[in-house]
C-alpha cells in the first residue's frame, strides 16, 4: 500500500518537474522570439512615433508636443505596455533609449519641414532617470545630434518618469545641472500618481512638473484631488516651476483648472497624438 502510495506520489511531482521544464522552456523561446524582434525593430526603425500637443490653456497656443514612439502590434506584442514591459527585462535599455530619442527628433524634425512649420515649439522627450546616470552614456552624444538635425537644445525637454525612483539625489542633480548648462530643461512625469515624492521635485528642480492623468481625471468632482493640486501648484509658483496637467478628457477638467490658474494641459479633449505635427486646440465649453 505504501509502495503504491509512494509510485503514485512519485509520478504526479515527476509529471510537476516536466510541466515546469517545458513551461520554462516555452518562456524561454518566447523570450528569445521577442529579443529578436525588438532588434529588428531598432534596426528598422519600425516604431511608429506620434506627437501629442501641449496647450497654453490660457491664450489656446500650442507650446510643445510630446514624442510618444508605439510599436506596431504583432502575435509577440499585442500592446505598447507590454512592449516597453519587455524592453525593461532585457540587456539593452541604455541603446533602446538612445534610439528612441534619436528618432523622436529625427522624425520630429522631418514633420516640421514636411509641413512648412517653425521651430517655435518644444519637444518633450521622455527618459529614464538612470539612463542619465549610465556608464554607457557619452555626454555631448544628443547634444550633438540635435543640432545636425537643426534644433536648439532650448526647445528640448527631457521627460523624467517618476515612477522609478531616484536614490542618490545629489549625484543626479549634478547630472541635470550639466544638461541644464548645455541648454535643456526638465520636466517630472506622473506627478501626483503616487510614486513621487516633494523630495523629488525640491532636489531635481524641473522646469516643468506634469500632473499625472490619474490625478486629472474627474479633477472637477474630486475634493481631496483638488487640494493635492493647489499644494503642488503653490510649490510650483515658488519655484518658478510650469505646471502641465495631462490625461484633459473633459471639459470639465478642463474647466477647473483654467478656473485655479494652471498655464499647461494636454490630453484628448485637446489632441489626440499624430504622426503628423497637429495644433491643439481647446473646445468650445
Amino acid at each position: 500500500m505504501k509502495s503504491a502510495l509512494y509510485t503514485k506520489t512519485s509520478s504526479i511531482n515527476l509529471f510537476s518537474y516536466i510541466k515546469h521544464i517545458f513551461s520554462r522552456r516555452h518562456e524561454e523561446l518566447i523570450y528569445f522570439k521577442r529579443y529578436k524582434e525588438l532588434m529588428k525593430i531598432i534596426k528598422e526603425e519600425s516604431l511608429e512615433t506620434y506627437f501629442q500637443p501641449i496647450v497654453n490653456i490660457k491664450n489656446g497656443e500650442t507650446f510643445g508636443f510630446e514624442a510618444l514612439n508605439r510599436p506596431i502590434r504583432t502575435q509577440l506584442f499585442s500592446n505598447t505596455d507590454l512592449f516597453y514591459e519587455f524592453v525593461g527585462q532585457t540587456n539593452i535599455v541604455f541603446p533602446f533609449e538612445r534610439f528612441c530619442r534619436n528618432l523622436s527628433i529625427k522624425r520630429y524634425t522631418e514633420r516640421l519641414k514636411k509641413q512648412n512649420f517653425q521651430d517655435d515649439f518644444v519637444l518633450f522627450i521622455n527618459i529614464h532617470p538612470y539612463v542619465l546616470l549610465d556608464k554607457n552614456y557619452h555626454a555631448g552624444e544628443t547634444f550633438k545630434f540635435i543640432k545636425e538635425m537643426g534644433i536648439q537644445p532650448e526647445h528640448v525637454v527631457f521627460e523624467l518618469t517618476e515612477r522609478s525612483a531616484v536614490t542618490d539625489f545629489k549625484e543626479f542633480e549634478r547630472v541635470l545641472s550639466n544638461y541644464r548648462e548645455q541648454g535643456y530643461r526638465i520636466a517630472i512625469d506622473d506627478v501626483g500618481s503616487g510614486y513621487n515624492s516633494l523630495k523629488t521635485l525640491i532636489y531635481l528642480k524641473p522646469e516643468f512638473i506634469k500632473l499625472d492623468r490619474s490625478l486629472i481625471q474627474n479633477i472637477d468632482q474630486n475634493v481631496a484631488g483638488q487640494q493635492l493640486v493647489s499644494l503642488i501648484n503653490n510649490f510650483a509658483e515658488q519655484s518658478k516651476t510650469k505646471i502641465i496637467a495631462e490625461g484633459i478628457e473633459r471639459v470639465e477638467e478642463l474647466h477647473y483648472l483654467q478656473s485655479v490658474g494652471i498655464q499647461y494641459a494636454q490630453g484628448y479633449a485637446l489632441g489626440k497624438p499624430q504622426q503628423e505635427i497637429s495644433f491643439g486646440k481647446i473646445p468650445n465649453f
